[in-house]
């Protein structure tokens, strides 16, 4: 039996989730073979390249938007977990409290170290060996960076009298994330080089403890790669979330007052008014007969939009609206803690996911042996 043709006005209705005042509709994927007899779902590699597409909103080094369209939501979900659990990291795992006197206990103090996110030449930190089941008990030079904080607080002698100022009273009476010293070992410094290269906290501005005059803190602490599977230190990015791009629909006419209150409902940029032209007044059944240079409410830009259902609650507008998110297009945002740029980043969780199928294939392979 020859398959059933379905029409792209069928096939975008499909794609559309529906938001109720109330409810959610429509939300299970239905493009797989049997869903919808007669028709022919089975997956096409040719059909997958040419209605993929990825469009870049920003690209700051650090901070990236960017949308997939035309993929399932299962793919997309695996890229997120993949950024935030399974992209190797820099991160302290071990301190040694050689002498601690500030009020921050050693164990808190510690805490706030592994937190710290830290940065340096990206060829080097991929040099380094992520040894997922820690086999080794001796630190290397390929798998762990030392980074030492010895300081100590002093007077002032040169303060003002009357001064109250702690900064201004004391030599190092806050700690920072910049005093923390890199101490390169083996090949470390090849692979590290000066000056930007070198391990550092991605913010230098990062308060650790705050000192009094004869309080001190010497510390010796080593680093090594790790996920963010085993802990949130590990996790390469910020945030890494998306979110499916958001469709309106004006299905009959919002003029006057009425336009007005429903581009509030909205964020700005979301809703225009615009003016009813000649033309749109004289068509029969358009809504628009005899309102001709009044305003109606036109979508200018969803993509804004954060479906907050606001219009939805208003009588006003029943029937009038529909409010949607398309299932396929998904609109990501990833924000890196400064080790990796972002779009690298998500680079990397295609390319982890793509070891995992292989993985998944050759096991497979070794089943049906």
């Amino acid at each position: 039996m020859p398959s059933i043709t379905v029409s792209q006005a069928e096939t975008d209705k499909r794609k559309i989730v529906g938001v109720n005042a109330e409810t959610v509709t429509n939300v299970t994927s239905t493009d797989f073979p049997g869903h919808y007899p007669g028709e022919d779902h089975t997956w096409n590699l040719k059909q997958f390249k040419d209605s993929f597409q990825v469009k870049f909103y920003k690209n700051d080094r650090y901070d990236s938007s960017f949308s997939l369209v035309g993929i399932d939501a299962s793919i997309a979900n695996a890229f997120r977990r993949i950024l935030l659990s399974e992209i190797p990291t820099l991160a302290a795992e071990h301190v040694f409290v050689h002498n601690n006197t500030s009020i921050v206990q050693d164990e808190v103090l510690s805490h706030r170290l592994g937190l710290v996110p830290l940065t340096g030449s990206t060829a080097g930190l991929k040099w380094l060996r992520f040894d997922k089941d820690r086999v080794s008990k001796v630190a290397t030079d390929w798998d762990t960076v030392i980074l030492l904080l010895r300081i100590e607080c002093t007077k002032n002698k040169g303060a003002k009298p009357g001064e109250d100022d702690p900064l201004k009273l004391y030599h190092n009476a806050h700690v920072y994330a910049r005093h923390l010293q890199w101490t390169p070992v083996g090949r470390q410094k090849d692979m590290f080089p000066e000056p930007d290269g070198i391990i550092r906290p991605t913010n230098p501005d990062i308060l650790l403890a705050k000192l009094r005059p004869g309080q001190a803190i010497d510390l010796e602490i080593h680093c090594v790669m790790g996920l963010g599977a085993d802990h949130a230190k590990f996790s390469p990015v910020a945030t890494a979330s998306y979110r499916l791009l958001p469709t309106i629909n004006i299905v009959k006419p919002i003029l006057g007052a009425d336009a007005k209150k429903f581009a509030r409902c909205f964020p700005k940029g979301v809703i225009a008014l615009k003016e009813v032209t000649e033309e749109e007044a004289q068509v029969v059944g358009s809504g628009y007969e005899g309102h001709a240079g009044e305003k109606k409410a036109v979508v200018v830009n969803a993509f804004k939009d954060t479906v907050s259902r606001e219009c939805l609650r208003h009588d006003e507008f029943a029937g009038k609206v529909k409010l949607g998110r398309v299932r396929d297009h998904f609109i990501f945002s990833v924000e890196s803690t400064g080790q990796y740029d972002s779009d690298g980043l998500f680079l990397e969780s295609v390319q982890t996911l793509r070891v995992k199928c292989t993985d998944l294939k050759r096991d497979l392979a070794n089943i049906m042996r």
